[in-house]
């Protein structure tokens, strides 16, 4: 999901040069004058873009603290953090101004002195939001961490995930690895893709055939009656060739005596559905955006 800017118009080069910035950095940002065109619902696509987006980036100068548009995202904002338990909200300072209060006790980026700094300040505030390649699965009962990595052997693409599950008042924990080896049609294909900058649209596209290769989650699931490592193989495939799989599972940690049920598939499920959320963002009708030359505004 892409990160929302809420600004004055009157500091859109401050902006233009952060959004930019951002984009450089492969994260996915939404500004009112790249996405909108003329004709749009302005209520209706704004409203939506901040229902979506992973975080709010709320600038903050002595325009934009009067603007009455800016402090009804702010209000959105908080409304979710409260709903979603999580924060949503990153104040950008960029002058001198009368802080709203219901920001006064967040942490902000600051940009007054150094736009460097400022910078570094978001870019660690959205990293868990915008990394496509690592994060965090969340369930009332565990928590799971992952992360993707990749290589080349033998003139042929390898991909791995490794996901440790932790069960919440659990002395244990479950270690899976995901390992997917592309034949050479789908290492072609792979290639031509991270070539044209899109490698995490590629990984998500794989990680969508492993999933849809077996029928249910639920025929991926590993029985643990010990520490010993069970495995799995099978193999899947999409338009651009074919993948084999080899899925490990086990579990660490002390013995309850009791057996441990591992889901497996709907572990990778949320793996892909985390990967397809930071990346999402609104189509662009002209395919001009922050990569391009032409900016819209209206």
């Amino acid at each position: 999901m892409p990160i929302f800017i809420s600004y004055s118009h009157q500091d859109s080069a401050f902006v233009e040069r952060l959004a930019f910035q951002l984009v450089q950095k492969k994260i996915n940002v939404w500004v009112d004058r790249w996405e909108l065109n003329v004709g749009d619902s302005l209520i209706t696509r704004i409203q939506n873009a901040i229902t979506g987006a992973s975080a709010l980036l709320v600038v903050l100068s002595k325009a934009s603290v009067n603007s009455a548009w800016v402090q009804k995202v702010v209000n959105s904002g908080l409304l979710r953090e409260l709903e979603e338990r999580r924060v949503i909200v990153l104040p950008v300072l960029i002058e001198d101004c009368e802080i709203p209060v219901f920001l006064r006790e967040k942490v902000y980026a600051d940009f007054r002195s150094s736009f460097d700094d400022g910078l570094r300040r978001i870019l660690e505030s959205v990293a868990s939001v915008s990394n496509a390649n690592t994060g965090r699965i969340e369930d009332p009962t565990y928590h799971s961490d992952w992360a993707l990595d990749w290589g080349s052997i033998e003139n042929r693409m390898w991909f791995r995930f490794t996901i440790v599950e932790q069960a919440q008042d659990q002395p244990y924990t479950v270690l899976s690895v995901v390992r997917i080896l592309a034949d050479r049609e789908a290492t072609r294909a792979y290639l031509e893709m991270a070539r044209a900058g899109r490698a995490e649209k590629a990984h998500i596209r794989i990680t969508r055939a492993v999933v849809n290769a077996v029928n249910s989650p639920d025929d991926l699931i590993f029985l643990l009656e010990d520490q010993f490592e069970q495995t799995r193989e099978y193999s899947a495939m999409d338009e651009s060739g074919t993948y084999h799989v080899r899925m490990s599972a086990r579990r660490l940690g002390a013995d309850t005596g009791r057996d441990v049920l591992y889901r497996a598939g709907q572990q990778l499920r949320g793996v892909l559905e985390h990967m397809e959320d930071v990346t999402a963002g609104p189509a662009k009708s002209s395919g001009q955006g922050p990569n391009g030359s032409l900016l819209r505004s209206v």
